[in-house]
């Protein structure tokens, strides 16, 4: 009798081995081939990513110009902007020239078609703050005027601090004014005759620097729906070279464009491949980035709501955050190639059939 049993339990370990070893397998094999499918899809997706309109935007990418762009936040980093403190005589100085850019140019306010400011109450801020003003500013779209592209940087700074003017140049003067570049950019296509098939939302925020607050009402009082947002593109310090791009400043940190959707990240490659061959850097966009940069800005706020981003960063440099962080030190031709970049990405976002694919 013994040996009858200890063979039928020896038998049962055996079964249990085999069974064990059977499902281990083919968990393996599911995982392998979703692992295949996902990478089948990603390059299904690189290799239907096509780029639309190359000849009109190499045309309209001429009129963004390092004189413009030099101007311009040569003035908007300025002593009388005093550093654009949220809700400082100073900021409203940048609102101002803001709505008056738009004004000139003849690109519409977003709101009701009659102001471009979207008032922030002083309740909705931190304490002593005051009132504030996002700038809202569009050009509307031909056959999905519904649907919205937002390109977004904050227009403030820190302001004055021991009675000294933080001027913030390239924090984020460069990414207010490259807006501006962009926004004229679409207005003459439009004016020939080449409006964007989306409509394009101008966002230039407030109150970044002291939480992110100005994208956050916007997300709390949106003017156009936010599941008819296809994305934000989120310009925040372009102006400058960090200490590890010293010897080949041709790049730009890209951040956030793969996390929501993939084809977002596919159609930035494409566009620069085709455009403006920039060493697009992902350092600051691993999920374990000790700066949690992709925290840190406007387009984070949008993310939360399930709207794919790209932010644009050219890294920190030594005069982040301090008085020393002035318009003479802008690289100007690499800022206009940024620019350009981030134009043509727009101009494929807001003509693009479909809404981007989510992953």
């Amino acid at each position: 009798m013994r040996h009858f049993t200890y063979t039928r339990n020896k038998n049962r370990t055996k079964s249990k081995q085999m069974k064990s070893l059977l499902i281990a397998s083919a968990l393996i094999i599911v995982g392998s081939c979703a692992e295949t499918k996902q990478s089948t899809k990603t390059n299904t997706l690189k290799n239907t990513t096509q780029i639309i309109d190359s000849k009109l935007i190499l045309e309209y990418c001429k009129t963004i110009t390092p004189k413009d762009l030099k101007d311009r936040l040569s003035v908007f980093a300025s002593e009388e902007f005093k550093g654009r403190g949220t809700g400082t005589k100073g900021q409203k100085t940048a609102t101002n020239y803001l709505r008056d850019f738009y004004k000139t140019k003849g690109i519409l306010p977003a709101i009701n078609d009659s102001t471009y400011y979207q008032t922030i109450p002083a309740d909705f801020l931190p304490k002593d703050i005051g009132t504030s003003e996002n700038v809202l500013a569009y050009i509307k779209g031909s056959e999905k005027p519904d649907e919205v592209l937002i390109i977004s940087g904050h227009l403030d700074h820190i302001g004055v601090e021991d009675k000294t003017i933080h001027f913030g140049a390239d924090d984020n003067g460069s990414g207010s004014i490259a807006i501006t570049e962009i926004a004229e950019a679409f207005k003459i296509a439009e004016l020939n005759g080449h409006s964007p098939k989306r409509s394009i939302l101008f966002l230039h925020l407030t109150a970044e620097e002291i939480g992110l607050q100005g994208s956050k009402f916007y997300i709390e009082n949106p003017i156009f729906k936010l599941n008819k947002t296809i994305a934000n593109l989120n310009i925040d310090m372009v102006g400058r070279v960090d200490e590890t791009h010293e010897e080949n400043p041709e790049y730009l940190y890209i951040i956030g464009a793969d996390r929501i959707s993939k084809e977002l990240h596919n159609i930035s490659e494409k566009t620069n491949e085709t455009f403006t061959n920039l060493e697009l850097d992902y350092k600051y966009n691993a999920e374990n980035d000790k700066n949690r940069y992709y925290y840190r800005s406007d387009h984070y706020n949008f993310a939360q709501q399930n709207i794919p981003v790209i932010f644009y960063f050219n890294g920190e440099h030594k005069d982040y955050h301090k008085p020393t962080d002035t318009e003479d030190k802008i690289n100007y031709p690499l800022l206009a190639k940024r620019t350009k970049l981030i134009f043509a990405t727009a101009w494929q976002l807001a003509n693009k059939k479909d809404f981007l694919i989510a992953n």
